[in-house]
């Protein structure tokens, strides 16, 4: 029994100091071997390895893998056109040599990052500072993060660390420049507006005069065909008027009599101050009258020789104007008399003036 207790204890033991004399490194990390406070051994390789036990060695495990580093706000930089720009960059980094990252920074990550945050910002300014705005924003955009990528490598390289990509995230102007930017665009904005405005205004004016000469073009066509037209249409009623005046003459001046007494007398307020035995008023007159007008007239048209052939003729104010009234026929005043007369006379301007 008392052997077994020792054996026990003794494989316990064995295994206690198995268990320390044993580590394990897998292929996310690195392994550093102190030997008394001292790095003898950098373990880079996955797999199971035998070290002294405590204190006499000890075993601490960096990162192998990429890390990020992403500031927490952007770096304001300034570019060679003297203006500022607000740069939001990540950089994916990682440990190349663990002895030197060991000395540099005793294992710890946040004084690593801070120190690649510090280099970072130190690189920006030389690559932006010899570029402008657009340059950086766009032309030269890729080839000024390749540029900061490989100056920052060689800054970096001395502490056991290796830039895997830098990159920027984004680059904006400061309020004061946005808001300077910003109105800008909107005075160009503007003023673009205010030159289409003008072309439209321009171009409407063009179409708006195009369409009115069209328009007077139009109307004046019109107006000349119904020139023509009632040209064509005077002409034509010349020449019934002429043919039917031309077929007795006496009856021609007689309808343009009705017609000037017809406007003359269309206004009853009207006021004529003429001579009673003007030739105006010559079918207001007697019969008798009218007939020696008649005869008179008819003297004078057939002439000195024939006067004697005509001495009754003459056409008929009443009866028709192409058939002389007989002697006999003729009203006599003196057996009516002047009331009868009067009213003949009346009745006679009546059918005239109708």
């Amino acid at each position: 029994m008392k052997k077994l207790s020792t054996l026990l204890i003794a494989v316990l033991v064995a295994a206690g100091l198995l268990r320390m004399c044993v580590y394990t490194v897998n292929e996310r990390e690195y392994a550093l071997v102190f030997a008394l406070g001292e790095l003898k051994t950098v373990i880079s390789e996955p797999g199971l390895h035998v070290k002294l036990p405590p204190p006499l060695q000890n075993i601490v495990y960096l990162d192998k893998r990429i890390l990020n580093l992403d500031a927490a706000g952007a770096d304001l930089v300034q570019t060679s056109e003297k203006k500022n720009l607000l740069i939001d960059t990540f950089v994916k980094w990682r440990i190349e040599d663990p002895r030197l990252y060991w000395v540099s920074f005793q294992g710890s990550e946040p004084a690593a990052a801070n120190r690649v945050s510090a280099l970072l910002r130190d690189v920006l300014n030389v690559v932006v500072n010899k570029r402008t705005v657009n340059q950086i924003t766009s032309s030269e955009r890729d080839k000024a993060m390749v540029e900061i990528s490989q100056l920052l490598q060689e800054r970096v390289r001395d502490v056991g660390i290796g830039i895997v990509d830098v990159r920027m995230k984004r680059v904006d102007f400061t309020p004061e420049i946005s808001e300077s930017v910003y109105r800008r665009m909107e005075a160009e904005r503007k003023r673009v507006a205010s030159e289409e405005r003008s072309k439209g205004a321009a171009q409407a004016e063009r179409i708006r005069a195009s369409a009115d000469r069209e328009s007077e073009v139009i109307l004046a066509q019109a107006y000349r065909d119904a020139q023509e037209g009632q040209g064509r249409g005077d002409a034509q009623a010349a020449e019934i008027y002429a043919e039917a005046f031309g077929r007795d003459p006496e009856f021609a001046r007689f309808y343009r009599s009705l017609q000037a007494y017809r406007d003359s007398f269309a206004d009853k307020n009207d006021v004529m101050v003429v001579d009673p035995s003007a030739d105006f008023f010559r079918y207001f007159k007697s019969e008798r009258r009218n007939e020696q007008a008649r005869r008179h007239d008819a003297r004078a048209r057939v002439g000195p020789r024939h006067r004697g052939l005509h001495a009754d003729g003459g056409p008929g104010l009443l009866e028709g104007v192409d058939k002389p009234i007989p002697r006999r026929a003729r009203p006599r005043a003196a057996h009516h008399g002047p009331s009868a007369r009067r009213t003949r006379t009346g009745d006679h301007l009546d059918r005239l003036i109708r």
